[in-house]
């Protein structure tokens, strides 16, 4: 009897999980931040019931392939939704492909989250938020720096008025360059290519200064941009841009947004300058600064985010579950990026002519 109950009980606890689990299906493998599927996997915040993979050669062969049952593995993605019904899908193919998995979601109900930017063109952009719109599922990308406690501090201050008026937003992102870090070859296959990725250090790294600049500034759009992309290395990437500068001027502000895969060592860094004082994030939590009457402000450590907001996937069910609501102007939210989109197609117009873009 005590042996019958204990099963009973078992069962019970797991059904329990499951439910509490997110029932997601992850649309493509070829991304290297699938990594970021496996540990929540692995840590209990996500229920994986299918992968959708149109590539053969990657299909069963990912990181994914040694913690899932083969049944799980789809070359279809629309048989792979309609055979496993989650709740939300995870893209991790090309940017381009971004597509082609809200087409297939949208209309069957089940939202979605991309990795940043949100699509690899203007166009593409479009017709994915009115697809979400048009079937009210949520469209959400996932930046790294969204989860970074450094900047919602630097977002609480500004709102708190401590730095003054803002005037300045200097912000740098990127690394030594895909090749040179050692990305996946299936990786950049489509990382480096102009279509696919929409562009090269520009789109992978100009992203992530456009999404917290509209998001510092609440969710303003620039009046001009001005960019100028470079090929330091046109040996290694003959197709994109590996360096990028793009000039946002607003009524009162100006941001450079520094984006490239040329720095000697990778950064996610960021100036904000104020009259009254100016704050450096230096990493994913540690900031430094100057308080004009008060002087240095040595380096400290920002006070942890909590829950759901320091991870995507905890994030992501607690909005498709209606426990959250995302706002507007919210760094993963779809009306923020498609103002980024706009910035980097700006961006690309801007660098062929030589003359700043209008919005």
């Amino acid at each position: 009897m005590k042996r019958i109950l204990f099963f009973i009980l078992l069962i019970m606890s797991f059904n329990m999980l499951s439910a509490q689990q997110l029932r997601i299906g992850v649309a493509g493998v070829t991304h290297d931040h699938l990594g970021g599927v496996v540990s929540a996997l692995k840590g209990g915040d996500v229920q994986v019931v299918g992968v959708w993979e149109q590539d053969a050669r990657y299909l069963h062969n990912n990181s994914l392939t040694a913690l899932l049952p083969d049944k799980l593995f789809y070359p279809d993605l629309e048989k792979m939704l309609d055979k496993t019904r989650p709740e939300a899908v995870v893209a991790y193919g090309s940017i381009k492909d971004h597509l082609a998995v809200v087409e297939a979601c949208a209309p069957r109900g089940i939202h979605v989250m991309v990795e940043k930017p949100l699509a690899a063109n203007l166009e593409d952009a479009l017709k994915m938020a009115d697809l979400a719109w048009k079937h009210g599922i949520l469209l959400l990308t996932n930046y790294e720096t969204t989860w970074y406690s450094s900047n919602a501090y630097v977002k609480k201050q500004l709102e708190d008025g401590v730095l003054g008026k803002l005037f300045r937003l200097d912000i740098y992102d990127g690394h030594e360059g895909p090749v040179e870090i050692g990305c996946s070859q299936k990786f950049l296959d489509w990382l480096t290519d102009p279509v696919l990725n929409g562009g090269g250090a520009v789109i992978d790294f100009g992203c992530y200064g456009a999404n917290l600049a509209t998001w510092l500034l609440d969710g303003k759009v620039p009046d001009k941009v001005f960019a100028v992309l470079r090929q330091n290395k046109p040996s290694v990437y003959p197709k994109v841009d590996d360096d990028a500068e793009i000039v946002l001027s607003y009524a009162d502000v100006t941001v450079n947004i520094g984006a490239s895969w040329c720095w000697p060592a990778g950064r996610k860094d960021m100036y904000v300058y104020g009259l009254d004082a100016y704050l450096y994030q230096r990493t994913p939590a540690r900031l430094s600064g100057f308080q004009r009457g008060k002087g240095i402000i040595p380096e400290f450590q920002a006070p942890a985010l909590n829950a759901p907001y320091d991870n995507s996937f905890r994030y992501l069910k607690a909005a498709v579950r209606g426990e959250i609501e995302i706002g507007p102007n919210d760094l993963s939210a779809l009306e923020n990026n498609i103002i980024v989109v706009r910035i980097l197609d700006a961006a690309i117009r801007s660098a062929r002519s030589g003359e700043a873009v209008c919005l």
